[in-house]
């Protein structure tokens, strides 16, 4: 859904100035979401979002429900692989310096632990942090349960907020996003997109949480499973209705994803 809303290049556009508002974007020439950057032999990245403004800022957009705890990992392998699209075999190393990037993401955890709503990294030399590396590389993380905002991040405020269901509607950006994703829920063909997406993503935790089930069972240690599965349920249901989904598919999902009787599909629906 995220993706599908940042195809709005007018909301994308203003995302990215609020997220990184030195940076004063004034036109997206290039937008791709769910942009697949497949090199051979390496491993597979999908951003969700990859855009080049006028200036060739090179930006992309990510969103992190989960602390997988790799982040700093993730997001270094994210800045190589986007220089990996920039550089053709034959070019000089300059060529990258004409095309600034930065990575943005936005998570609904705080990896670093400090309770702000922005955490800014570039590289700086160790004996003098004024000292700059000048390679243009910036990574942004936004802290989507931070409490306190400093001025720079105050643009940010409501759409972090948003993140946890909590925007301000009041806010004419907030209200341009809410309206976007009725958009996407009421057009047919992106919303059977979203739910082929949402049932392949079922799918694999479904096998995932069988897989993990079975191991627990081998190892005599199945504890926390039924707590997953109940997980598991309550996100299909979630995500469906809010896409307006009828009742009656969202039981035949239930029924077919997870074996559930009436019984217990009226259970978890209630």
């Amino acid at each position: 859904m995220f993706g599908m809303v940042m195809e709005n290049k007018e909301i994308c556009l203003e995302l990215i100035n609020r997220a990184l508002p030195k940076l004063k974007a004034q036109k997206i020439i290039h937008l791709v979401t769910q942009k697949d950057v497949n090199a051979v032999g390496a491993h597979r990245v999908r951003f969700d979002v990859y855009v080049r403004d006028e200036h060739n800022n090179i930006i992309v957009i990510e969103m992190q429900i989960t602390d997988q705890q790799n982040l700093p990992s993730r997001l270094r392998y994210y800045q190589e692989q986007i220089d990996h699209g920039l550089l053709r075999p034959s070019d000089d190393y300059r060529v990258l310096a004409k095309y600034p990037t930065y990575v943005i993401m936005f998570c609904d955890f705080d990896y670093f632990g400090r309770g702000w709503a922005r955490y800014e990294f570039e590289l700086n030399c160790t004996r003098d942090h004024n000292l700059k590396f000048g390679d243009q590389r910036t990574i942004v993380v936004f802290n989507a349960l931070a409490k306190e905002f400093i001025d720079d991040d105050k643009p940010i405020k409501n759409f972090l907020a948003l993140m946890r269901n909590q925007g301000d509607n009041k806010d004419r950006f907030i209200e341009q996003i809410q309206a976007e994703i009725d958009k996407v829920k009421r057009d047919p063909e992106r919303r059977q997109g979203f739910m082929k997406y949402e049932m392949l993503m079922m799918d694999a935790q479904r096998k995932a949480r069988e897989k993990g089930r079975e191991e627990g069972f081998k190892d005599g240690k199945n504890s926390g499973r039924l707590e997953e599965r109940t997980k598991g349920i309550k996100h299909l249901i979630s995500s469906l209705q809010k896409l307006n989904v009828d009742p009656t598919v969202i039981r035949q999902e239930l029924k077919e994803q997870y074996n559930l009787t009436e019984q217990e599909i009226t259970a978890y629906l209630n």
